[in-house]
């Protein structure tokens, strides 16, 4: 049989550049090499895509700064004639087919990757790809967008204010006193477009905030303000599917701080364990009924972004009443979320297989659609009709 050639995506101009490694190297060991050819395709920090059998290695990735000595520059054309990895030249013309890649399995984390961009490069290329489409790549980045998302599909999150960097540049204390008029502390500050609790801080009176939001401002122009919940436990739950998605076990995961930094997340366990390494319970020690509920939760807020492919969604839980807010869901989650998916009976091989005929899937589907009409609209245009412009 044939080996599918999947070209994973990984690195990009990104903060999270370094979790996005952990998770492809992860992906590429755990795939079937009896049904895969794997063409890594590494973006760097600033930008530049290379490929090679140097990026199967971690010991490649060491020193990021000389991670592309030896490797072919290569790109992914928009050009949906060419469904291929191309690479020397610079130029469009004249450029060199390296491979031709049958599905893309992005892993960039947050921006340049997860946020749509990256989507949106392989819907031109017409290669089918892993994952969430354009948008809902976009809302699941987005947290004010997700947010207000969630809210018109009637599920909870909890109290927030969003406002724009320029604004608080300029009006500082119109937007605290807009904060403290609308949320209670403890508040969260976070910056719209991000990942792995880079740049959010927890603020417990108007000093903290302050300086809360002159840390979130270096991150993005849109910042969102939330309430705490202080009684609160962090409970995430991974989807998988594209129309008919499951749920799968529910973990909790266990801060040793205010909550869950960068660091917890990815080196608590030990550099040699990577994503899986931060502490968890597995299932998460709590009901049957909460956890149905959670279940059910993620897989409305995965329909609600029009999600496809996989996600985690990620809860907090009042431990006093058992009340429910959704926080956020990631569309390219860490480590693709398959510590949850063992946990539930599919094992990391068998979850990539499953994710790569998601993707095969959603491309037959698009292909149903029209993106062509024959209009005779320019053959009946003159050159002085186009003066006067185009009425719709």
């Amino acid at each position: 049989m044939k080996r599918l050639k999947i070209g994973v995506i990984f690195g990009s101009r990104s903060v999270e550049h370094e979790v996005s490694v952990i998770t492809a190297l992860q992906v590429m060991q755990a795939a079937d090499v009896n049904k895969y050819e794997i063409v890594p395709i590494y973006i760097t920090k600033e930008g530049h895509w290379v490929t090679g059998n140097k990026l199967f290695k971690l010991e490649s990735f060491k020193d990021l700064s000389l991670s592309v000595s030896g490797l072919q520059k290569a790109f992914i054309a928009p050009d949906a004639s060419v469904d291929s990895l191309v690479g020397g030249s610079r130029k469009w013309f004249g450029e060199k087919v390296l491979k031709k890649i049958d599905v893309a399995f992005p892993l960039v984390h947050g921006t340049h990757g997860e946020d749509g961009t990256l989507q949106g490069l392989l819907e031109l290329a017409n290669i089918p790809y892993v994952g969430a489409g354009v948008l809902g790549s976009a809302l699941g980045m987005d947290k004010i967008a997700m947010k207000a998302v969630f809210k018109e599909n009637q599920l909870p999150v909890l109290n927030y204010i969003w406002f724009l960097r320029t604004e608080w540049e300029n009006k500082q204390n119109e937007i605290l006193s807009k904060i403290e008029a609308a949320l209670k502390y403890p508040l969260f500050v976070k910056p719209a477009n991000l990942g792995s609790s880079i740049g959010i801080s927890k603020a417990e009176n108007r000093e903290a905030l302050i300086s809360a939001v002159d840390v979130a401002s270096h991150y993005d122009r849109r910042l969102i303000v939330e309430e705490s919940l202080e009684e609160g436990i962090e409970i995430n739950c991974s989807v998988l599917g594209n129309d008919e998605p499951v749920a799968s076990v529910c973990e909790q995961a266990i801060s040793w701080d205010q909550f869950l930094n960068y660091d917890e997340k990815y080196l608590r366990g030990g550099k040699a364990t990577g994503l899986k390494s931060a502490e968890r319970r597995i299932p998460a020690p709590i009901s049957q009924e909460l956890t149905q509920q959670i279940q059910k939760l993620a897989i409305d807020a995965f329909k609600a972004i029009d999600c496809y492919g996989i996600s985690r969604v990620d809860f907090l839980v009042n431990q006093n009443n058992d009340e429910i807010f959704l926080n956020e869901i990631n569309t390219i989650p860490g480590s693709i979320s398959f510590y949850l998916w063992e946990a539930s009976g599919i094992t990391f091989s068998e979850l990539i297989d499953k994710l790569i005929n998601l993707a095969l899937y959603i491309q037959k589907e698009k292909s149903k659609n029209t993106y062509s009409y024959n209009s005779k609209i320019i053959t009946n245009l003159t050159d002085k009709s186009l003066k006067c412009g185009i009425v719709k």
